[in-house]
């Protein structure tokens, strides 16, 4: 038995300073992560400030932070969406370092992944947290 995608869309805020790796991470995501889950669309934010006003402005379903981002890493960012949005999103957050994994709990990520982007892997852990948002009946909208 096939299952049928919910309607509409998810909405997914990738954050990081370089423009390659919000590419990668795109491409990687596709336009659904799951069969069972909603096709995606793409808000890409290069700076903090920019995170802060999208999440402010609401209708994000979950957030993909880049741990190596500068001058404001994903990891210390998570940690502060997280204290100060009611109803934050689910952060993935990606690390470079396996010795992060640490400061990843710290910043209370939802998800963590490694780099390299791995095409398979993040795909699935987005998946696995969205349906978890979705299926709390969780909304940003």
């Amino acid at each position: 038995m096939s299952e049928v995608a919910p309607a509409g869309k998810a909405t997914i805020l990738v954050y990081s300073d370089d423009r390659s790796t919000r590419g990668q991470v795109r491409l990687a995501l596709g336009r659904r992560v799951a069969a069972d889950l909603p096709e995606i669309e793409i808000v890409e934010c290069a700076t903090h400030q920019a995170v802060s006003k999208t999440l402010d402005a609401g209708g994000i379903d979950l957030v993909i932070m880049d741990g190596e981002a500068v001058p404001a890493g994903g990891m210390g960012l998570c940690r502060q969406v997280k204290d100060e949005i009611a109803n934050c999103p689910p952060v993935v957050l990606m690390i470079a370092r396996v010795a992060d994994a640490w400061l990843a709990t710290w910043s209370r990520a939802d998800a963590v992944v490694a780099y390299p982007i791995d095409p398979v892997r993040l795909p699935a852990s987005v998946a696995d947290v969205l349906r978890a948002r979705l299926s709390s009946g969780a909304n940003t909208r």
